[in-house]
């Protein structure tokens, strides 16, 4: 005999009140920028635990995801790391020149680093795509895939920086002249004859540090925050 279970009303008011939340914040529209979102978030996961603040990134990251440009991913890893961040609202493209194509289109490209693909280094020629944001972005280790977008992100308070050479030294190298200028760099992939590294915290294009970097091509691609 089937019994019906018992009604919970103070867990069911919670949920309303969560849903009455869900509603009033979509209703509020975004951010102007993508470093407002990010400080704003900082905020927001300040004295959270683990669970509370991943149940606050998925509801934010789909919130984002109704309110922000489309998203575009490229890679398996790309396809896993949206799917937990913004949920199943991405569109895949084949090849790195379509996610790359979207973004300039005024979508946003979720990309895997992968040693098959330089696509990065392209950004060089493309100063007004942006690297914005890496995923993961808890600081804890590399990033795998990297957001593209027609949009600069200012200083957060807690930054990576993304900066490309065609240097031909080896990266243990390249790391120790760079934090001869002060700057600590960790190296990311390399691909296409091209090495990409993570520069801690905000580092400008034109930082005066970076004037005597390694490499007849080299430059920032965009920066992002770590929380």
């Amino acid at each position: 005999m089937l019994v019906e279970p018992p009604e919970d009303p103070a867990r069911l008011a919670q949920d309303r009140a969560l849903v009455e939340a869900v509603r009033a914040r979509l209703a509020g529209g975004p951010r102007a920028t993508p470093d407002a979102e990010a400080i704003a978030l900082r905020t927001l996961l300040k004295g959270l635990s683990p669970a509370e603040a991943a149940a606050v990134r998925s509801v934010l990251g789909r919130i984002d995801a109704a309110h922000g440009a489309p998203l575009i991913v490229w890679g398996p890893a790309s396809q896993v790391l949206a799917a937990d961040r913004y949920g199943l609202v991405a569109r895949m493209a084949g090849k790195p020149e379509a996610a790359l194509a979207a973004a300039r289109e005024g979508g946003r490209a979720l990309m895997d680093l992968t040693p098959t693909s330089a696509w990065w280094g392209r950004l060089l020629a493309e100063p007004e795509l942006r690297v914005v944001a890496a995923l993961p972005d808890h600081g804890a280790g590399l990033p795998r895939a990297l957001m593209v977008r027609k949009a600069e992100i200012g200083p957060t308070g807690d930054d990576r920086t993304f900066w490309v050479t065609d240097s031909p030294l080896a990266a243990g190298r390249i790391v120790s002249g760079l934090g001869a200028s002060g700057l600590a760099a960790s190296p990311l992939i390399e691909a296409g004859g091209l090495k990409l590294f993570a520069l801690a915290g905000y580092v400008q294009a034109q930082d005066g540090r970076l004037s005597d970097a390694p490499g007849s091509l080299h430059g920032v691609i965009g920066a992002a925050p770590v929380f």
